[in-house]
């Protein structure tokens, strides 16, 4: 009897997780997500719709007959990114032939009109000098609907100017458009110390899940990476950190910088990190980036520390993209924005994308 016992509640167990990962897998239903199908388009446009679907706004595609379409994202104003998306599309239909069928997060197309809800008023996390707050720029799902939450931080800009507001890379539509509610982590310039800045974020993290998100991971670029890599000595804030050139020591140029203290400061943070068995941590580091000291030795040390975590994933100087503000462009979405979404979510995460 006991062994019969044992077999319902391992049956009841196994059934439990597949429910719970059918769940936490379907994304929840948005209409402009069907775009492709919705639009009649062919399997080889489909991926093209399925693409730009995956890039910041502005974004545009214009609809044509028989099936052609062009459309535009990101590059320029509402206005240009318009009408380079109607001319992309015209050079196939011609002249007069199209007329806008999607803009931003919307299907405009006559007589199949849709438009996500916003964010509810009055839901972000606010202090005197930040923000946590959902990005209106993105599908909003809610707690009890979404799969979980990413939480979004700006680097921060020289001259303390003001980068509150600041459009979350692209890599993060992936996530949104399975199903993960995107929030921003804005700081004032003026008030956006690291370590006051990382008391903010473990708190705000903290309130999310108790809001009922599933799933938290926070990601950042530059210096709010920094600040995500720093939340990791507080245990349950978040399931998966995402660390974009990380970076608080300035560059060579700086008459003040600390660059000569990154790594040890760096493998510390991780070294500290409390609970680190149950989380997943993502780092991408970048070739020609000046507020990276020593590349070879980051990446040693970044290596040395990947038994700790649930899950390790290091994208380390990939050919193709450059620079500290890499991860923003439409190259490293296109090539590791699913596997990042992956790495996220899968049961086996992988460890090279």
């Amino acid at each position: 009897m006991a062994a019969w016992r044992g077999l319902v509640a391992t049956l009841a167990g196994i059934v439990g997780l597949a429910l719970a990962s059918i769940s936490h897998a379907q994304a929840p239903a948005a209409p402009i997500l069907e775009a492709p199908t919705i639009l009649g388009l062919s399997e080889a446009s489909q991926a093209s719709v399925r693409r730009f679907l995956n890039l910041n706004t502005p974004r545009v595609l214009a609809f044509g007959p028989n099936g052609t379409f062009g459309w535009q994202a990101g590059g320029g104003d509402a206005a240009f990114v318009e009408q380079t998306a109607l001319t992309n599309c015209e050079r196939r239909a011609g002249a007069g032939a199209c007329t806008i069928a999607l803009r931003d997060l919307a299907i405009v197309k006559p007589g199949q009109e849709w438009a996500p809800s916003p964010p509810p008023e009055g839901v972000a996390i606010t202090s005197a000098h930040h923000a946590t707050l959902p990005d209106e720029r993105f599908i909003w799902w809610g707690a009890e609907q979404a799969r979980g939450v990413l939480v979004f931080a700006h680097g921060t800009a020289e001259a303390l100017q003001d980068s509150r507001g600041r459009q979350p890379q692209s890599w993060t539509r992936h996530f949104n458009n399975a199903g993960f509610d995107v929030w921003r982590f804005d700081r004032e310039p003026n008030a956006d110390g690291a370590r006051r800045a990382a008391a903010w974020l473990r708190d705000d993290l903290a309130e999310l899940r108790g809001r009922g998100y599933r799933q938290v991971i926070v990601a950042g670029q530059s210096r709010g990476a920094w600040n995500a890599l720093m939340v990791l000595n507080r245990p349950g804030l978040a399931d998966v950190t995402i660390a974009i050139a990380a970076a608080a020591h300035g560059r060579p140029s700086d008459e003040n910088n600390r660059l000569h203290a990154q790594i040890a400061e760096l493998e510390a943070l991780l070294t500290e990190a409390a609970g680190a068995r149950r989380t997943r941590l993502a780092i991408a580091d970048f070739r020609d980036d000046p507020f990276m000291a020593e590349p070879d030795k980051r990446a040693e040390a970044l290596l040395r520390q990947r038994e700790r975590f649930g899950a390790f994933l290091l994208i380390d100087r990939p050919e193709g993209v450059a620079g500290h503000g890499a991860g923003g462009t439409t190259a490293f979405n296109d090539r590791y924005g699913a596997c990042l979404l992956r790495f996220a979510t899968a049961p086996r995460p992988p460890t090279a994308c």
